[in-house]
């Protein structure tokens, strides 16, 4: 009972101290997990068998650990390390495709094919998001494309805002469709045995069809703030100059030397070839890690000696670069809810929601997707994410509910209820930072009013396609 209280408070109190953001969040989570590690496992439990469960180190040397040897992949109560070496992988693999220019040559190719027209800008960057969050982590998807929209906006003149907060909530969405999409997915996948095959068959559906409808919400939403910017505002600009001056001759906006030209932001060509390979390497394994047996893990590590090989003289510079304070992140939240599974505080909670869906799967598919929709919206999902797998674990056995599509609503509440607030996901707060750093500001009134509502839009989609799909 004491341990129990214990496990609560510290969960509770890390909880809070992440959302008040006062303190660095890897250092809470580390902090935290310290605490359960001492506290709870130690001097309340006396259990070092709890501890090294906790710790999870033995599974690492294990076989199934890289290669799944027919078996489903499941990783046991603890740090999840799959995770944890499949996400510092890719971040090594992002790294060096960052580099070498990839990604702002990726999108500025985009801008030049729809030829700098803001609204065809607006639609094509929404889907590039998407599609690349659903292979590359949605924080780093954002990063790049703000950067790039902004560069545009001020080449443009259009206000970079709508399109930044559309880019934002299609990254979340984009991710929300595959394994390695968005985090609360990688946890999700790694702790359940699922694949990539099994994410994009399932919430891979919600999330296109889902993608269509919020399109054309944006479009809706911002075809009035940004009609006539661009190069149609440009072109007025230039015309009312001729007008005033006849010796004015304005750079055309059909000359392509007005415009950053794409082959320029290669810095490295050898190297951008390499990235481009070494991504598609990277995909095709994800894709096909069911039929080759190869993990999550092995796939991870893989890709980042590629990287590292590849990057010859600046692999310690790549390896600089890693964020190392989402790895701890990740280290000390999994032991902080590996205290509340010990415990059996995640079965008590598996319990309550059983007893108020009253055996009804409906009300308890409704119950997960909302409730984790609403939470995920003000405090980060990640964690939330960890803190419900065990949950429904539990529930699956208890009330007799398929595991997979208790998996598939909760992937879809965590990832889509993320983007309502700007600090419901790492891509949001990432996103509105760089925005604020370039002079756009970005407050909640503005976020919100967009996004909460696309968000609304997306979890009754999701919640009515599990309905009629799964029950």
């Amino acid at each position: 009972m004491i341990a129990q209280i214990l496990a609560v408070l510290i969960f509770l109190a890390m909880f809070v101290l992440i959302v008040v953001d006062k303190i660095e969040r890897h250092i809470v989570t580390v902090v935290c997990g310290f605490l359960v590690i001492v506290v709870v496992f130690g001097l309340s439990m006396n259990s070092l068998e709890a501890i090294k469960d906790i710790l999870n180190i033995q599974s690492i040397f294990k076989i199934e650990f890289w290669h799944s040897l027919g078996k489903a992949e499941e990783s046991s109560m603890g740090i999840n390390w799959s995770t944890i070496i499949f996400i510092a992988g890719m971040m090594v693999m992002v790294e060096g495709m960052g580099e070498v220019g990839f990604f702002r040559w990726l999108c500025l190719n985009i801008a030049k094919m729809v030829n700098y027209k803001v609204i065809p800008i607006l639609i094509t960057f929404m889907i590039m998001s998407g599609f690349l969050a659903m292979f590359i982590d949605s924080i780093t998807v954002i990063l790049f494309l703000v950067a790039v929209t902004i560069e545009l906006a001020n080449l443009l003149k259009f206000n970079p805002v709508p399109i930044i907060i559309s880019e934002i909530f299609c990254a979340n969405l984009g991710g929300s469709a595959t394994m390695c999409g968005d985090p609360p997915n990688i946890i999700i996948g790694t702790s359940l045995g699922y694949t990539f095959g099994d994410f994009i068959t399932n919430t891979g559906i919600i999330a296109l069809i889902s993608m269509v409808v919020i399109i054309f919400y944006f479009y809706m939403c911002f075809r009035n703030q940004l009609k006539g910017c661009g190069v149609d505002q440009i072109e007025r600009e230039e015309y009312n100059l001729q007008a005033v001056n006849s010796e004015y001759y304005a750079v055309e906006y059909e000359d392509a030397s007005y415009y950053p030209n794409p082959k320029d932001a290669i810095t490295d060509k050898k190297g951008f070839v390499i990235s481009a390979i070494i991504f598609g390497i990277a995909v095709l394994l994800l894709i096909t890690h069911a039929q080759t047996g190869f993990t999550v893990a092995f796939i991870g590590l893989f890709v980042a000696i590629l990287t590292l090989i590849a990057s010859g003289k600046k692999a310690f510079n790549l390896i600089k670069k890693v964020d190392y304070k989402t790895i701890l992140f990740f280290i000390g939240l999994f032991v902080v809810v590996g205290g509340l599974e010990k415990t059996g505080i995640l079965e008590m909670i598996a319990g309550f929601i059983g007893k108020v869906s009253g055996g009804n799967i409906k009300l308890m598919i409704a119950i997960i997707i909302w409730v984790s929709g609403i939470a995920s919206a003000f405090v980060d999902n990640i964690p939330f994410a960890a803190t419900m797998i065990p949950v429904i674990k539990t529930l699956a056995i208890s009330q007799g509910v398929p595991l997979s599509t208790l998996a598939w609503t909760l992937s879809m509440g965590t990832d889509i209820g993320g983007s309502a607030t700007p600090i419901g996901a790492s891509a949001n707060v990432v996103g509105i930072s760089v925005s604020e750093k370039e002079g756009y500001s970005i407050g909640w009134k503005d976020y919100c009013k967009y996004s909460f509502p696309a968000t609304i839009i997306v979890l009754t989609i999701s919640m009515v396609y599990i309905f009629i799909k799964y029950l």
